[in-house]
């Protein structure tokens, strides 16, 4: 068998925020520009960077970019203060709380402060619950990159037998939810699910979003599957061949002998995640101002 075609998630990326940005300027000339709002609290060296570029890119599309960098001891009164000020602000028509945020905030306290209209993370409760019943929401970005990725190698998903491998509210269910809504049968597997490999091994469309370095072996995957792998982990420096690299939750060495496509880590659904937020923006600011929503 040959090896697996490496689906290339930044191509896709650049190409999605080409089509973001065509879309701005047209707005531009109605006179709208959208604007993105960025929240970072604390000193979190991730988030730093993922903010960062997340500002970078904003600008890049012609979008306007707030960001509202708050010390790591800021009050959980003083951020959903900041929050409605943002709700309010006819500017700002998305609204982004980076996570994770200090011990001292209640997370889902401050997500669903966040005006629904403006949740371009797609974290607030009405957004899970109209994705829930199969009506129109902002869907959570990196499921949402992982859905544009299949839908462009495979075309119409229906029938397919999909597996996911984690059950989170930011990746897992509303992967699944997407996938329902494309016609797949699918099957949400986790920690407790009983002989793993077996089910993963029924997938046509394996996605792994557990924060496991190279978890999914290549016996895990059924061959010729579309292997969608979400997880970015650090080994270890000491880790033999590692030096602290980033890797998935997929052994993507092995695992890319036995499949039909894989995302590669880095490189795979990471771009794609920022991509997704500059459209579910460009969304809410048509919904916003009584216009339709491009298609992308």
């Amino acid at each position: 068998m040959t090896a697996a075609e490496v689906i290339d998630g930044k191509a896709f990326a650049a190409r999605l925020r080409a089509k973001v940005a065509d879309q701005v300027a047209q707005l531009a000339l109605e006179g709208l520009q959208p604007g993105l709002a960025v929240v970072l609290v604390g000193h979190n060296p991730a988030s730093e960077i993922y903010v960062r570029n997340k500002a970078r890119q904003t600008l890049e599309v012609g979008m306007r970019s707030f960001e509202h960098r708050l010390d790591a001891e800021t009050r959980q009164d003083d951020l959903l203060a900041l929050v409605e000020r943002l709700n309010r602000d006819p500017a700002v028509h998305g609204i982004l709380v980076q996570l994770p945020l200090p011990a001292q905030i209640d997370a889902a306290a401050v997500i669903n402060a966040i005006d629904p209209a403006k949740d371009v993370d797609g974290f607030h409760v009405i957004n899970a619950g109209r994705l829930a019943t199969g009506q129109d929401a902002l869907v959570p970005c990196t499921p949402l990159g992982c859905l544009m990725l299949l839908q462009d190698r495979l075309g119409d998903l229906s029938g397919l037998r999909a597996v996911v491998l984690g059950r989170s509210n930011i990746v897992g269910k509303p992967m699944a939810q997407l996938l329902l809504g494309a016609n797949c049968t699918v099957t949400v597997a986790h920690s407790r699910t009983r002989d793993l490999p077996a089910v993963c091994r029924e997938a046509d469309i394996l996605i792994a979003a557990v924060g496991r370095a190279r978890m999914v072996a290549a016996d895990w995957v059924k061959p010729g599957a579309t292997v969608i792998d979400v997880g970015i982990n650090r080994l270890e420096p000491e880790t033999p061949g590692g030096k602290g690299k980033l890797v998935g939750d997929v052994d993507f060495e092995a695992v890319k002998e036995a499949a039909g496509a894989i995302t590669p880590v880095p490189g795979g659904v990471g771009p794609m995640t920022i991509a997704c937020l500059l459209a579910n923006t460009l969304t809410a600011a048509c919904r916003a101002t009584g216009r339709t929503a491009p298609r992308l």
